[in-house]
């Protein structure tokens, strides 16, 4: 009879001799683990203790379950040797599974673990094993279809030979960071030898091999693309290098293909035959691909994610990319996106960042205004207007066209993207005045459908904001708290748009380096997520308003290189932080943290001076108030050394006249 028991305090161990399952999973249970009276569960074939704090070693009575077909002590903080006694281990004949993943087990692992010649399921992953696996354990288990000896921290030589007779083998993970793998010939000092042997190709049943985060070295071998059923390679962060054998890009079962960060080279196929054509995801970014991108991408009929990302590909980008949910390309030298090049439009998450990009960009990029979610074209070439039909990308979450040459105003029709969280216009040549509508964008507010929730879960992808003055990389479900606004390094003047206070759920607004003129909004004050403001190089003027101090998660303020005036906010909340360098290049500030008092204010008018700023011809403005009295102070004058030089002139000619008619008179 099997009995299945949920423990939710300490285990005491009792006379059960018919208990066949015995479970005391994610309890939070801990203390160590006591297995003396263990003998007498003679029937017990499932163990599962995982999820809790258990510590201490692991007792070596526990192999003295002969009926026992599972084991699983996964996270829990079992640490020390792994001790198994070798008359134990001869009586757990039927062991199928074993699972110590996510524990702190150190040292080696024991020899004695080879003898467990019925184990399909061994995860000793996430520990602190060290030294060399021993290869008698590895060659042993020819039972087993799945191995994991992930996170670390094995060193010294292994072979991928030992795995040659494991037929049944389906699922390798060796991640990590440390491990370094050699071939048999064993030259300790070589490292560029090869890595995967030839005969891997007889491990015909492997489905899942990821080696990735490691030290491997070497070329591939072409025997690789034999592995008829291996669906998942990830060889991802190591330093392979060479041409990838075209096999692998021909093989029927092949879903997901991770090649990234390693220093392959080599041009990719030119075609791949309908075998190749049912790739669901292929990142080869971070190596050194050159040449064209070929037209068999096309060709793919369910890929859904291509990164080829900081690679040397150049030319045109191609247009017969129907299928795809995530296009990255990236930090390449492409140079050419066709104007007709409709099936882009129908990508959810386009990255073209870094390419060499030039001219317009094409309308037809917006023409399925519901499909694209994320458009990533900064740092390249264009120029002209920034499309209006940009704002028909009605599912439009991220907007990145910084770094470019667009110039004109900023289109109105950007409010129509009502799901937007993070849009980027800066270091481009845009004019004119901040649209009053942008406070209809509900920056941070997610109104999208499920449809795109669901495809936004599934590509992965990031994205570089700057945000408190630094690059931040923002990935997976962070982006749906992230929210910003930032149109930096142009040319916008008049004044700040009052409605921009509306933006309440906005995280970052950068107006830095433009020739904005006017006051600080007081409305800013509403802005109560904002986490990083920069109003600096313009030609703001007037005072600070001390209601911003209200700004409880304010981490960086700057408004330096304006004309502002009077007392800056007194340094309470977040304004108790910030340092001189917030309100510098603004002459006639006062007050803490500045260095000068506002006890004697100088009444004078503040002169004009040059802002400090990468636009031509731009001058700070004075302060009204000021400017106003000494003009009228100034006309009043003016009006009576006018008035005075007149009558001076008149009292002038008055005497002479009389003392030209006296003189003709004497004369006479």
């Amino acid at each position: 009879m099997t009995i299945v028991i949920l423990f939710t305090f300490v285990v005491e161990l009792i006379n059960l001799n018919n208990l066949e399952v015995l479970i005391v999973q994610e309890n939070r249970l801990n203390g160590s683990l006591q297995f003396k009276d263990m003998t007498n569960f003679s029937s017990l074939e499932i163990l599962d203790m995982s999820g809790n704090a258990f510590t201490g070693i692991l007792s070596p009575y526990i192999g003295a379950l002969p009926s026992l077909k599972a084991i699983s002590l996964s996270q829990n903080k079992l640490n020390g040797p792994l001790q198994l006694h070798t008359k134990d281990l001869g009586m757990l004949k039927k062991l199928e599974e074993l699972d110590l993943s996510d524990n702190n087990f150190e040292r080696i692992l024991p020899p004695r673990l080879g003898k467990l010649t019925s184990l399909r399921f061994l995860d000793i992953s996430k520990n602190q094993f060290s030294g060399n696996i021993p290869s008698f354990v590895i060659a042993s288990l020819t039972s087993l279809e799945y191995i994991d000896l992930s996170y670390n921290h094995f060193e010294g030589l292994f072979s991928f030979n030992l795995l040659a007779n494991h037929s049944k083998l389906k699922v390798v993970q060796f991640k990590g960071e440390n491990y370094r793998v050699e071939d048999d010939n064993k030259f300790l000092k070589v490292l560029l030898l090869p890595i995967l042997q030839e005969n891997i190709g007889k491990i015909l049943n492997l489905q899942y091999l990821n080696i990735s985060r490691n030290h491997f070295q070497g070329n591939l071998p072409s025997s690789i693309g034999d592995i008829s059923n291996l669906e998942k390679l990830d060889l991802s962060n190591n330093y392979f290098s060479g041409e990838v054998p075209t096999k692998l890009f021909f093989n029927n079962s092949l879903r997901v293909l991770e090649l990234n960060n390693n220093l392959f080279r080599g041009t990719l196929p030119d075609m791949v035959s309908p075998a190749g054509r049912y790739l669901g995801i292929l990142d080869i970014s971070n190596n050194g691909f050159p040449g064209l991108i070929s037209k068999w991408l096309g060709n793919m009929q369910i890929l859904w994610s291509l990164d080829m990302s900081n690679n040397f590909f150049e030319g045109q980008i191609p247009c017969e990319m129907h299928a795809y949910i995530l296009i990255d390309l990236s930090h390449n030298w492409l140079s050419r996106l066709s104007p007709s090049c409709a099936d882009l439009s129908i990508i959810p998450h386009l990255f073209l960042q870094g390419n060499r990009l030039t001219g317009l960009v094409p309308k037809v990029t917006f023409s399925v205004s519901f499909h694209v979610v994320t458009l990533d074209i900064r740092n390249n070439l264009f120029s002209g207007r920034i499309p209006y039909e940009v704002g028909e990308l009605s599912n439009l979450r991220i907007l990145l066209l910084s770094g470019n040459n667009f110039s004109g105003t900023v289109p109105k029709q950007l409010y129509w993207l009502k799901n937007l969280e993070i849009m980027d216009l800066s270091k481009n040549y845009l004019s004119g005045t901040i649209p009053h509508c942008f406070r209809d964008i509900t920056f941070g507010k997610l109104n999208a459908t499920d449809d795109f929730d669901e495809q936004n879960a599934a590509a992965d992808f990031g994205i570089v904001f700057v945000m408190k003055y630094r690059s931040y990389f923002y990935k997976g479900g962070i982006l749906d708290i992230m929210s910003g606004l930032d149109l930096s390094f142009n040319k916008l003047t008049g004044e700040i748009p009052l409605k921009l206070g509306q933006l309440s759920p906005i995280l970052a607004l950068n107006l830095s380096y433009n020739q904005l003129t006017g006051f600080v909004p007081t409305t800013f004050s509403n802005l109560t997520q904002l986490e990083s403001l920069d109003l600096s190089h313009n030609n703001l003027c007037g005072e600070i308003p001390s209601i911003l101090i209200g700004l409880h998660f304010l981490e960086v303020f700057n408004v330096a290189c304006n004309n502002l005036s009077r007392k800056v906010p007194d340094m309470k909340g977040q304004f108790g932080t910030f340092q001189n360098s917030s309100y510098k290049g603004n002459a006639f500030l006062c007050g803490p943290p500045l260095e000068k008092s506002c006890t004697r204010v100088d009444s004078s008018p503040p002169l004009p001076r040059k802002s400090l700023t990468t636009s031509k011809g731009k001058w700070c403005e004075v302060d009204p108030l000021v400017f106003s009295t000494s003009f009228w102070v100034s006309y009043v004058i003016f009006f009576l050394l006018v008035l005075i030089e007149y009558h001076i002139y008149r009292c002038y000619y008055f005497a002479f006249n009389m003392l030209r008619r006296q003189l003709n008179y004497t004369c006479h």
